[in-house]
């Protein structure tokens, strides 16, 4: 990467980091709150765990593409409390996602965290859609950024011919991410047909069509 690129990260992550005190998790309590994702305590977050080292504040799961050869030609490598236990507490966490040309990343929410991706390599089409249903949607290249508002539907696709990659930042240790297509279509137990059939206007063909599509590979 140039270093002119680097620098654009660098900034990225220091306004992500100071972002982070008005972060959409709750505030830390304790220096570190490494997590112990074995406890079976529940609560908002993860308990922490007593023996703790450097290791649990690192992770490499970003430095190389990931394959990008399934389904939506696109593939999100997350860097959460899952990957980092010691983002516990923290209020943040990264991805990279990378995409084949033509590669989407599906119309998807992210319920616990605002977005924004600096673009590595390539182009993307992006946008978001707010609750009144107005669509916000540009064209980024590398070097450049974009937002997505917390909660708000959003995508990204790749229409260009080569490879595209960007790193993605967030204001909580887990933002979770919830694809529409899925989340309809594929939940367990799944949602009346009924349902589904009013809701888009469509057969019921149609819908046991795009469950199948969509259903957990066994």
């Amino acid at each position: 990467m140039a270093t002119n690129d680097c620098r654009l990260v660098i900034g990225m992550m220091m306004t992500i980091f100071l972002a982070s005190f008005v972060s959409a998790d709750p505030d830390l309590l304790q220096d570190v709150c490494v997590a112990d994702l074995a406890s079976g305590v529940k609560m908002n977050g993860f308990a922490c765990k007593s023996n703790i080292s450097s290791d649990d504040f690192f992770f490499a799961g970003l430095a190389k593409p990931a394959l990008t050869n399934n389904t939506f030609g696109a593939t999100v490598s997350s860097a959460s409390v899952q990957q980092i236990n010691g983002l516990n507490t923290l209020g943040v966490s990264m991805a990279r996602i990378d995409y084949a040309p033509g590669g989407i990343n599906p119309p998807h929410t992210h319920p616990r965290a605002t977005e924004i991706v600096f673009v590595l390599e390539g182009e993307l089409d992006v946008g978001f859609i707010t609750t009144d249903n107005k669509l916000f949607s540009k064209t980024i290249k590398v070097g450049e950024i974009f937002t997505f508002p917390r909660g708000l539907i959003h995508f990204q696709i790749n229409n260009g011919k080569v490879p595209a990659a960007v790193i993605a930042a967030f204001n909580s240790q887990l933002p979770g991410t919830q694809r529409v297509a899925n989340a309809l279509f594929a939940s367990s137990p799944t949602v009346e047909d009924v349902v589904l059939t009013k809701a888009f206007q469509v057969g019921t063909k149609f819908v046991e069509k795009v469950k199948s599509r969509l259903a957990p590979k066994k």
